[in-house]
């Protein structure tokens, strides 16, 4: 079977399945379920990815367009509904003018300095981006988008997938992102806040790279990418996971397709002088770790991941042992995970290894979809 990437998989198997109705959520009263996370909201329409929350408790989520009907890719949680964020215009997805229109957002993140970020991959259905589409976007406490940081197609290419962001603001005029890069060639995307400038690091690189011939064993069946009408090939995603340690010195990533963690200098990251080589021998790492797709940091030198292979959401202690936090049968697929000022750890489960691409064209996934949160007793990293 001949190595295989989720973001070049057949898309057709995706928008076949379609799914019918408006994005919609219900809230959740009830309290904790065992392992001690409560639903904070039900989605029954669109599959969410990201999540974050602002200072004031604002939860915003993203839907991005893998074939589902997406009516908006970007959508604040008001009254356990979802509500298109900042307006339905802006989440319109329009070809014609790929920078004023949101086309598929994978990530929302709110920054140290409670401003939300938006990650347009620019690239729905994973068909390739043009110089427009891919971007991040901003809003400062006005419901307004106010910026746009286009990427160049040097540093995105269209067959990329910008995946997740995190941010430093202590780092030049204005702040710097870091951006994991999930598809083409893998790697992470650097973002100088100030004037736009972006630059690649770590490209290609063994640590950005899914293992070969990596096969989880998810809901008790190997993950495989399987067509209707052809052979089963590896699933195999490269950097998605990306989180900044305590004192902003360490960048984490790791893989998809992987158990594997590693971090990275971030002082070499920012520098846009650096050389890949000098940037890669600044790599550190640190063995194992669970099957996980997002991954996340607190302002105790913890990280956080989901345990896709086992329905979970585990926490590393500084020392880097590891311990479950909770588990359950409904944590199916925990995507993206976010600490919050509330002192939570907020998380979507979104039964990814249920869709058709996995199943031979059938779409296994059951509504609802989750939002959990569980407490941590610990803040988000702020480096202001």
């Amino acid at each position: 079977m001949k190595r295989r990437t989720f973001l070049g998989a057949t898309t057709a198997s995706l928008a076949a399945t379609q799914l019918a109705g408006p994005a919609h959520a219900t809230s959740s009263t009830a309290g904790p379920t065992a392992g001690q996370y409560t639903v904070v909201a039900r989605f029954w329409g669109s599959m969410p990815t990201g999540v974050t929350v602002s200072r004031q408790g604002r939860i915003f989520v993203n839907f991005p367009r893998w074939g589902d009907d997406v009516p908006f890719t970007v959508a604040e949680l008001r009254q356990g509904k979802p509500v298109a964020y900042p307006d339905a215009e802006v989440n319109r997805e329009d070809a014609s003018d790929l920078a004023g229109h949101f086309q598929s957002v994978q990530s929302v993140v709110v920054d140290p300095a409670d401003r939300l970020w938006i990650l347009d991959t620019g690239n729905p259905l994973f068909a390739g981006s043009s110089y427009g589409g891919p971007k991040l976007a901003v809003d400062l406490r006005t419901d307004r988008i106010v910026r746009k940081i286009l990427f160049p197609p040097e540093v995105v290419p269209s067959n990329s997938y910008p995946n997740d962001v995190r941010f430093d603001l202590r780092r030049g005029a204005e702040g710097m992102a870091f951006i994991t890069d999930s598809g083409g060639s893998n790697g992470v995307i650097v973002v100088d806040l100030a004037t736009g400038r972006s630059w690649r690091r770590l490209t290609g690189r063994p640590s950005v790279l899914p293992d070969e011939q990596f096969l989880p064993i998810i809901e008790g069946e190997p993950l495989m990418v399987r067509p209707a009408d052809g052979e089963p090939t590896y699933y195999e995603t490269g950097s998605d996971g990306i989180a900044l340690s305590a004192d902003g010195k360490r960048l984490y990533y790791s893989p998809l397709s992987s158990r594997r963690l590693h971090s990275v200098a971030t002082d070499a990251l920012a520098d846009p002088d650096a050389t890949d080589a000098e940037v890669a021998a600044t790599v550190e790492d640190h063995g194992f770790k669970p099957m996980a797709d997002g991954l996340e940091s607190d302002d105790k030198g913890r990280l956080y991941g989901g345990d896709l292979e086992h329905n979970s959401i585990w926490c590393r202690n500084p020392d880097g042992t590891y311990r479950t936090l909770a588990q359950g049968t409904d944590l199916i697929w925990v995507d993206t995970l976010s600490v919050a000022s509330d002192r939570h750890l907020y998380a979507t489960a979104n039964q990814l290894n249920r869709m058709s691409l996995f199943h031979e064209g059938e779409d296994l996934r059951r509504k609802p979809y989750l939002l959990v949160r569980l407490p941590i007793d610990a803040g988000p990293v702020r480096l202001v």
